[in-house]
């Protein structure tokens, strides 16, 4: 048997190893045509025979990681620059740092050893960016603000530019300059389209190992912590504080001056209005208890028939 590629359920053939997590998957994988299945161990009986080899691991995510990481193409590696770069001479650039076209990196900035900056990334003046980091195209990082090793940007992330800061003054809004940073910790990946502000004074701030999905929108003053895992949409108004290993699903989205605590889970398209303390799970509009919520949508579903029960003892009795 030769496996040549690892695909989804539905897209392998006699060549492919699919994956399962769970008992559902396991079946559609041993009925699928994959020559074989990578499955948690968990799932596999001991003593029982199935029609399909299976690779018996952990944590078939975890396994799945490693084997994709292997598969995937390599980086560029420099050092290189483009000729159609523009890179600014007091820019200092560490060893076997590769640098495509239409780069443009700032005054007095600092490029970690071996970071890539694909097509069109921006790098303003004195910002910071450590080793291995992977900047894709047209990825923006303003004047001052600091990357650490291993970040990736993806596609057309923009960090650090001004916080929504205005003040009225005889009946129109007034800016008020942005003069803070941003900062992002170590293995920090953000993801395309998503823009984190820079900090109003101070630092807006993202804690190491630390992801966040496309199209998130990230206020002034923020502070995230050490590997939070935010989904797409979210947004959080200014000075939101979020803690360590929180978990943040789709369309969240945060009142500002609040604090969530460490490992907390919010639902999808949450409205988050107060602090949440470590290791609650809140859902809802506005959030509270998950329990609660799912037991607040199950009355809500009820009254329809129990309005039309009420209506018809009125309608009864008078």
């Amino acid at each position: 048997m030769t496996i040549e590629r690892i695909t989804a359920v539905d897209d392998a053939d006699a060549t492919t190893l699919t994956f399962a997590v769970d008992e559902r998957y396991l079946r559609s994988a041993l009925e699928s045509k994959a020559a074989a299945v990578l499955a948690d161990e968990a799932l596999v009986a001991a003593g029982e025979t199935y029609r399909k080899p299976i690779l018996a691991v952990p944590s078939a995510r975890i396994a799945l990681a490693s084997l994709l990481a292997a598969l995937e193409p390599a980086r560029p590696a420099g050092p290189f620059v483009h000729p159609a770069a523009a890179v600014d001479p007091s820019a200092v650039i560490g060893e076997d740092v590769w640098i495509g076209p239409l780069v443009a990196v700032g005054a007095r900035t600092r490029i970690g050893d071996r970071t890539v900056l694909n097509a069109g990334v921006v790098i303003g003046a004195d910002a910071r960016v450590g080793a291995d980091a992977l900047f894709q195209p047209r990825a923006y990082l303003a004047d001052r603000c600091v990357a650490g090793d291993r970040v990736v940007l993806q596609a057309g992330a923009v960090i650090g530019s001004d916080g929504f800061g205005w003040a009225f003054l005889d009946g129109r809004l007034i800016k008020i300059p942005q003069i803070g940073i941003v900062t992002l910790g170590d293995d920090v990946e953000i993801g395309a389209n998503t823009c984190i502000d820079r900090a109003q004074t101070g630092v807006t701030s993202v804690g190491n190992g630390t992801k966040i999905d496309n199209l998130c929108q990230i206020g002034h003053n923020c502070r995230i912590g050490e590997h939070t895992a935010i989904a797409a949409f979210a947004g959080m108004a200014g000075t939101t504080v979020i803690g360590d290993y929180v978990r943040v699903a789709g369309s969240a989205l945060f009142k500002g001056h609040i604090t969530i605590g460490n490992r907390v889970t919010i639902a999808g398209a949450a409205h988050i209005w107060g602090d949440v303390p470590d290791g609650a799970f809140v859902g809802g509009r506005p959030a509270q208890n998950h329990r609660d919520e799912i037991r607040l949508q199950a009355y809500l579903r009820k009254l329809p028939k129990l309005y039309a029960r009420v209506d018809a003892l009125e309608k009864h009795g008078t």
